[in-house]
């Protein structure tokens, strides 16, 4: 029987590995297809970190190569997400100004007092709404027009890195809201660049260009690229191009009209982003004091969220592990984990020093002896020292959330890749008291494409996108079952936290 469902792309690139996705939708159910993945991360050149964006373009079309093969005059269109804050330049003629910086690369090191010199903390809030950190593309730019980087008199085009992306395949350049909104260089209640920040700083601006919605059809592929690929008839549509942004659309909750949402989302992977679904941004003092940040989101929606340091400090652990000799798999340190000691030590998970150690595990262990505690003598009782440690800082990320929206948050929704560790999962709800849904595991690429899916007119709305997404792909629930053992442990916890 041949296969008439339509097929839209995803492009999907993560901080340590890209793929390109297929989904296939009949109108009622969306199914994933994984056509091609890569590793990505960043690469050291003469004492920088920088991204390799000429074998990123190589891996995304051999994954659109291989999509053409496969689904030929089917595939509708093409859309890309990528992380946030980091940005590519183009001088004349569309040149590419060298391989884009990593976010984690040292320039933007100790950058805040110069830039509070400039501009006072507050201001800087009260005109972008977002949380203060050194890797914000704000601060890149800074660092930059601070040592007077040639880079930024040449340049004529700004494009965050999904944009990047987007002018590859089509030419076209276009600045997306989601992504735009990590820079914080954008103020959520203008909904324009902010102009004065920058000028203020001595950050150019002549190279920033127009925002435009997620949903925007950006028109067909390059010929060359259609040649190259076999895409001759599809067309270009931007996700949330944002991945966080992408994935929340994918959260599968209902929502009840006139209602205040009950749900808050963790959207788990490198990074732990918790937050909710808000209407309009929190702009105030409470939301600056307590470093939320209000990023865009898709149907015009702000995601009121936190960054907390995720499944990192463990995807560190295991390559220094695996660099001493130790080949551990995830379920292995998972069924560790699960047989070490409760809540023995505990650490900061946003501790500073946890940023980019050289030594993740060392740099654990000397947090637990300098705070009192026993430190992790083996890679189980490791891993649950982590693992407990995010849990808790959920349940205080969830505490401000509550106070600084009013709402009943009565569920927490993980999507990500993060889902698949159900000891942390299980922890969650125990740590937070609080009914946890885990699901879909491909969150990203599923709001990539329902996002598609919706500008094309095959969907009406976002929540008839979410309704699909509940039909389609199965999700796990998970309720407190010691939630008891934990509050003692949440106490040490505040504390380790300077809260």
């Amino acid at each position: 029987m041949t296969d008439t469902r339509k097929v839209y792309l995803a492009v999907d690139l993560g901080a340590s590995s890209g793929r390109v996705v297929a989904g296939l939708f009949d109108g009622r159910r969306l199914e994933l297809e994984e056509g091609h993945r890569f590793e990505n991360g960043p690469v050291a050149v003469a004492g920088r970190m920088q991204w390799d964006l000429l074998a990123q373009w190589t891996n995304v079309q051999t994954g659109l190569q291989a999509a053409a093969a496969r689904y030929g005059s089917r595939v509708a269109s093409v859309g890309v997400d990528t992380w946030g804050v980091d940005f590519g330049l183009l001088g004349r003629g569309d040149e590419l100004l060298g391989n884009p910086y990593h976010y984690r690369d040292g320039r933007t090191a100790g950058i805040f007092e110069k830039a509070f010199s400039l501009v006072p903390r507050e201001e800087i809030f009260a005109q972008t709404g977002l949380q203060f950190m050194e890797l914000n593309t704000l601060y890149q730019l800074l660092a930059m027009t601070l040592q007077q980087s040639p880079l930024l008199d040449a340049a004529e085009s700004l494009l965050m890195m999904p944009d990047l992306f987007h002018w590859l395949l089509t030419g076209e350049k276009a600045n997306e809201f989601t992504d735009v909104s990590t820079t914080q260089m954008y103020n959520p209640l203008t909904k324009t660049w902010s102009l004065p920040l920058l000028q203020r700083m001595g950050i150019p601006t002549r190279f920033l260009g127009q925002i435009v919605p997620p949903g925007t059809r950006l028109g067909p592929l390059r010929s060359a690229v259609a040649d190259a690929t076999g895409l001759r008839g599809a067309e270009v549509v931007l996700p949330g191009t944002h991945d966080t942004a992408s994935a929340v659309m994918a959260v599968p909750a209902a929502s009840v009209a006139g209602a205040a949402p009950d749900w808050c989302y963790i959207s788990s992977g490198t990074w732990s982003l918790m937050g909710v679904e808000s209407p309009q941004p929190v702009v105030n003092d409470k939301c600056r004091e307590l470093n939320f940040t209000n990023e865009g989101g898709v149907g015009d929606t702000i995601r009121l969220l936190k960054n907390i340091a995720g499944l990192w400090l463990l995807q560190e652990c295991r390559r220094i592990w695996k660099q001493e000799g130790q080949e551990l798999s995830w379920d292995a340190l998972v069924q560790q984990a699960a047989a070490a000691k409760p809540l023995v030590s505990l650490v900061a998970p946003d501790d500073q020093r946890f940023v980019a150690p050289k030594d993740m595990p060392a740099a654990i262990r000397a947090f637990c002896q300098e705070t009192g505690q026993v430190p992790p003598d083996t890679a189980g009782a490791m891993v649950r020292c982590v693992l407990e440690s995010l849990a808790l800082r959920y349940r205080m990320v969830l505490a401000w959330l509550r106070e600084l929206t009013g709402a009943p948050v009565r569920t927490i929704h993980i999507v990500g890749g993060g889902t698949q560790n159900r000891l942390l999962c299980q922890m969650a709800a125990d740590a937070c008291n609080c009914r946890v849904v885990a699901g879909p595991v491909e969150a990203t690429a599923i709001g990539n494409i329902m996002m598609q899916a919706v500008s094309a007119g095959d969907l009406r709305s976002i929540a008839e996108a979410r309704e699909v997404i509940r039909q389609s792909f199965a999700v796990e629930e998970y309720l407190p079952q010691n939630p008891a053992a934990w509050d003692d442990a949440y106490a040490r916890f505040q504390k380790l936290a300077g809260t």
